[in-house]
């Protein structure tokens, strides 16, 4: 029944961006559906939004349709198989249902908004979220910026991986203090650090295949990091370390190795190719790493895990403010993908990023500031419902919804929903100021979904509680701040008042904005 619902779910995503001719490659993360389109044109976004199993919808360097966690791993595969028969098929049916249910959103936006007395909507709403979304794309179209987005493609496909072994990581560590089933003990802790031990190697790997070159050659020059033999190797005057450099040293190297294979495409005859061109880029890729960049990327990775720890001790209270209040402006300026590759570095250090429980305190603002917009606006159904229907998401960490549905396009509520993380991020800075320092042992859930994946030197309750509490802090603050701050008063007149829909229409709308 499962399968049956995840496959109607990825048939009726199908027709919606265009058919199986319009898709030209399908990836997913851990939320979203991601998809490149030969024709954006040929996207129906509302009828999109409409559908019952989508949270959102993001325009980026690729179309992403939110789906949630647990769901887009299932729709995904159901996705790519129905691409696949639909192309073998010719093609001709799915454009021809693309057409009729073009159509039918035709017809469905002409009743929507055929009364213009009505006030404003939950649907015109979502309109503006998505010019501000097309805006800030267009605004983000810079090299650093799109280099920062390569970079966070290289980390996004370990992030399943990092959520797993964190589990069995906090799963291993609560039975060892408890000192239940000690013959488990040691399996789960290989379990849990057999993949961050060569986590290297995979970053090598993603990362030439991201930026144009042979991923396997990547693999290989970062795997040259974790190889126990380095031991044995002197480098500024003092031997290696296995894994010494981490993440950033298997990024830096990957980065060479594509740069000397495609110098070796260029000037190796063909008929040598096969032979000198890897040849060549394992060994002065290798050597370049082993006698330069491990010690580098080594200096540079002890540099950020101090630094982290360092700020939060020392100023945590101010720095979990800033961190909680600007997290949210981060996002829209594309500059959050910067802290993937930190992120990765702190947990491969220590465990778990101190930085990760912090940042969630911006989503507990905004669900804040969004329970107070369902209070403020008690007449406005059509907002409400997207209210409503967004907060289950909200609550596990996944924002879009809530952020371009309601509170960026209303303005006031985005500003007060940062006030609310900042309040969030001061509580949890405040608690590693006091000794309790504590972070996540994985990247990419948010929200409650983070509870699982919680580490600290002060024991799991002590990390929970002060988590909680700055959840709490944040959801609290958000509200109040927009509750008596969030709306001037022409806003409420425009705002709040009963758009009286056509009950055969309205309701099927109101979904498409979550």
């Amino acid at each position: 029944m499962s399968t049956d619902k995840n496959r109607a779910t990825a048939a009726a995503i199908l027709p919606l961006v265009g058919g199986p001719d319009n898709v030209t490659s399908i990836a997913h993360c851990m939320t979203r559906l991601r998809i490149a389109l030969r024709d954006r044109s040929l996207v129906q976004d509302e009828a999109l939004r409409a559908l019952p199993a989508v949270l959102g919808v993001v325009e980026d360097d690729t179309y992403q349709i939110v789906l949630g966690p647990g769901t887009v791993a299932r729709v995904t595969p159901e996705f790519e198989a129905l691409v696949k028969e639909g192309r073998s098929a010719a093609g001709t049916p799915a454009r021809a249902q693309s057409t009729e249910s073009a159509d039918t959103a035709n017809a469905t936006d002409t009743t929507g908004t055929a009364d213009a007395a009505h006030p404003v909507t939950a649907a015109e709403l979502a309109a503006q979220g998505a010019a501000l979304k097309q805006a800030r794309k267009t605004k983000n179209a810079t090299p650093f910026k799109l280099l920062l987005r390569r970079i966070a493609n290289v980390f996004v496909p370990l992030i399943p991986a990092l959520i797993g072994c964190g589990i069995i990581a906090g799963l291993n560590g609560l039975l060892a203090n408890l000192g239940w089933l000690p013959a488990v003990v040691p399996a789960l802790a290989a379990m849990a650090s057999g993949f961050m031990s060569l986590i290297a190697v995979f970053v090598g790997y993603n990362t030439a295949k991201e930026f144009g070159g042979t991923p396997i050659l990547g693999g290989a020059v970062a795997a040259v990091i974790v190889f126990p033999g380095v031991a044995k190797i002197d480098a500024f005057g003092q031997p290696l370390s296995p894994g010494q450099g981490g993440v950033l040293g298997a990024l830096a190297a990957a980065l060479l190795a594509v740069q000397v294979e495609k110098w070796c495409r260029k000037w190796v005859p063909e008929a040598l190719d096969v032979l000198v061109t890897p040849t060549l880029t394992v060994l002065i890729t290798g050597l370049v790493t082993l006698f330069g960049l491990m010690f580098l990327a080594g200096e540079v990775s002890t540099a950020i895990g101090t630094f982290a720890n360092w700020l939060l001790a020392t100023g945590g209270a101010f720095a979990g403010l800033v961190l909680g209040g600007l997290f949210l402006p981060l996002v829209m300026l594309g500059l959050h993908q910067a802290l993937i590759p930190i992120h990765t570095t702190l947990i491969e250090q220590s465990g778990y990023t101190v930085l990760l429980p912090i940042l969630a305190m911006a989503g507990a603002g905004q669900v804040g500031a969004a329970i107070a917009v369902y209070y403020r606006l008690p007449r406005n159904a059509s907002i409400r419902a997207t209210v409503k229907s967004a907060l289950p998401a909200g609550f596990l960490g996944i924002g879009e919804p809530l952020i371009y549905g309601v509170s960026l396009p209303l303005g006031r509520p985005f500003v007060t929903a940062c006030i609310g993380g900042a309040a969030g991020g001061a509580f949890v800075g405040l608690a590693h100021q006091l000794g309790v320092a504590f972070g996540s042992t994985a990247i990419g859930p948010s929200g409650w979904a983070l509870f699982p994946l919680l580490d600290g030197t002060s024991g799991l309750a002590a990390s929970l509680t002060v988590y909680v509490g700055g959840l709490g802090v944040g959801y609290l603050v958000g509200f109040v701040a927009t509750y008596f701050f969030g709306f001037t008063h022409q806003m409420l007149a425009d705002l709040n008042a009963d758009p009286d829909p056509a009950p055969a229409t309205e309701p099927a709308r109101e979904p498409a904005l979550t």
